[in-house]
This record gives structure tokens, C-alpha cells and sequence, in this order.
């Protein structure tokens, strides 16, 4: 009943098999490009702009709150990365109205990529922000005897975040699946509502958790906006 989405080739560019997991990662960034180019396309910093700039703005500030109280830091750092990954996880969600179409997000090969960014930035942010030193000071505290257990939790915290987001979103598809066969209009519909709001829910969590780790080893002095 359930294909494996990772293996089942929709077409093939240039000789490259292309499958439904890719062919739904590029749906939902060309839903990406087009809001980001109606919300920019008439940029202005007047009282008067366009319902597109913003919906974008209030996503952008609403955002950028909860960076500054999560980690007490300058929000501009982690802004790009937690709103590409809320937007995407986001957007892959709202997608999933049109009854084919299978959000990329319930493929454990998109989620374990999120992860894979997130633990690379993990480290960058956290030089950035201490220095190389205070980076691996992180690992013997607050003993030397935690280096062992202090390195699995670096790897283990930001890769169960891939394994709940694959866990999560797939169930939701698999089960709107079930129920789609049982009952064919009305339950389904309502199970699907449900399945917008838990997958937005998803989409907070998983930006909100890898703001929460990329700026674990925060900057020696605390953050003050400026007005």
C-alpha cells in the first residue's frame, strides 16, 4: 500500500533517475521561489505594501522573537537557516491538500539532509560565537570524564530531530492512506485539517530545536538590541 518514495522514479533527466522524493523537494522550492518573488517584487518600506510583504514580515518578526528569547542572542545569525527549514517543513505540509502529492519530509532521506545541515552549523555558530577553544570546552564539561558521553549527545540530539520529523510526518500520511480507504470523503477531510496543524506544529519544533542547538555555546556577552 505504502511505496518506498526514495525508489520509485517519476522520470529521468539526462539519463539521472529522478524519484518521487526529489520531484516533490523541487515542488515545494518552486513554491518557495514564487512566494519569495510576489513578496519582493514590490518591496518598499512604506505603510502601504503588498499583502504578500507582509504575510512575509510577519513571518520574519514573529521568527526572529523567538530566536532572541530562545537563545539570547542576535537573531540575524540563525534567521536564513531556522526560516528556510520552517518554511520548507512548512510549506511541504500545506502541500499535502493535493491528494498525490507526498511531502518530501516523510522521506527519511530529506530529513536525515536537515540534520546534516543542522550539525554542521552546529559547530560553526558555536566558533563563531566562543571560539575554537570554547567550542571543545563544551565537550569536558563540566568534568573530562563527559567527553564520551557529551560527544554522543552532540551526534544523538540533532539526529533524533530527523528521526521524529520522518516519524511524525509519515504516520500522518500513512493514515490519512488507511482512512482514505475506509471512509473515501469525510473522515479524511477532517483527519487531513488535523494533519495541516500537527505538521505546522512539526515545522516550529524542528526550526525551533535546531535555533535551541546552534546556539547552545552562546557568545561571552549577552545580547542587547539595539533601537
Amino acid at each position: 500500500m505504502f511505496e518506498n518514495y526514495d525508489t520509485l522514479i517519476i522520470f529521468h533527466f539526462f539519463d539521472i533517475p529522478i524519484n518521487a522524493t526529489i520531484f516533490s523537494s523541487w515542488i515545494v522550492m518552486s513554491v518557495l521561489m514564487l512566494f519569495s518573488f510576489l513578496a519582493t517584487r514590490f518591496l518598499s518600506d512604506d505603510i502601504q505594501t503588498s499583502r504578500w510583504q507582509t504575510l512575509m514580515e510577519m513571518v520574519v518578526i514573529w521568527l526572529r522573537k523567538e530566536i532572541k528569547e530562545t537563545s539570547n542572542d542576535n537573531p540575524a545569525k540563525y534567521l536564513g537557516l531556522g526560516l528556510g527549514l520552517f518554511m520548507f517543513i512548512l510549506v511541504s505540509n500545506f502541500l499535502t491538500i493535493i491528494p498525490w502529492f507526498r511531502p518530501p519530509t516523510a522521506s527519511l532521506s530529506t530529513t536525515i539532509a536537515f540534520a546534516l545541515v543542522v550539525f554542521c552549523a552546529i559547530p560553526y555558530h558555536a566558533i563563531q560565537n566562543a571560539g575554537f577553544l570554547g567550542y571543545l570546552k563544551k565537550f569536558i564539561d563540566p568534568s573530562p570524564i563527559m567527553l564520551p558521553m557529551n560527544l554522543f549527545s552532540e551526534f544523538a540530539s540533532t539526529f533524533s530531530m530527523a528521526l521524529r520529523l520522518y516519524g511524525n510526518m509519515l504516520s500522518g500520511v500513512m493514515f490519512a492512506s488507511i482512512l482514505t480507504s475506509f471512509v473515501p470523503l469525510i473522515l479524511p477531510l477532517s483527519m487531513q485539517v488535523l494533519g495541516l496543524l500537527t505538521g505546522s506544529i512539526q515545522a516550529y519544533i524542528f526550526a525551533l530545536l535546531a535555533i535551541v542547538y546552534m546556539s547552545n555555546v552562546g557568545p561571552s556577552l549577552p545580547y542587547v538590541e539595539e533601537n
